[in-house]
């Protein structure tokens, strides 16, 4: 409940970039899939943990919920020659997060359309966060 109020405080900030700021790019489901497999590019799930745990995650993500972003945003890299791929469950957040990061000078971030949703309705593999 905790992490769901914190993340939804965030939410006006990502708002507010994304009003000024052109639509981040979005990668789809395939090309997320083989790349973050191929380790070309970094898989971010920014779901919760109660999400994490329901349906299990991509594997290798790193898993960095919304409500963390500001505390653990170093963890993002800026290397513009390695991609980040930003999902969530539907791509609704990861849009908009990856609207903002730009906007903040992030230059290889995209989000995965289609989200853990599709995903896992793809029958594609996951793996269950450590509890």
């Amino acid at each position: 409940m905790l992490a769901a109020c914190a993340a939804a405080l965030a939410l006006p900030a990502i708002a507010r970039a994304q009003a000024q700021q052109p639509a981040a790019p979005k990668v789809d489901l395939e090309t997320a899939r083989a790349a973050a497999a191929a380790g070309q590019a970094l898989l971010i799930d920014i779901r919760e943990p109660d999400e994490h745990a329901a349906t299990g995650v991509a594997p290798g993500a790193l898993r960095l919920p919304l409500s963390q972003i500001k505390e653990r945003q170093s963890e993002i890299p800026r290397d513009p020659a390695r991609p980040v791929l930003l999902i969530c469950r539907t791509q609704n957040r990861s849009s908009k997060l990856a609207t903002m990061l730009q906007a903040q000078g992030y230059t290889n971030v995209r989000y995965v359309d289609g989200g853990m949703k599709e995903w896992t309705e793809r029958h594609f593999p996951t793996e269950m966060p450590p509890r």
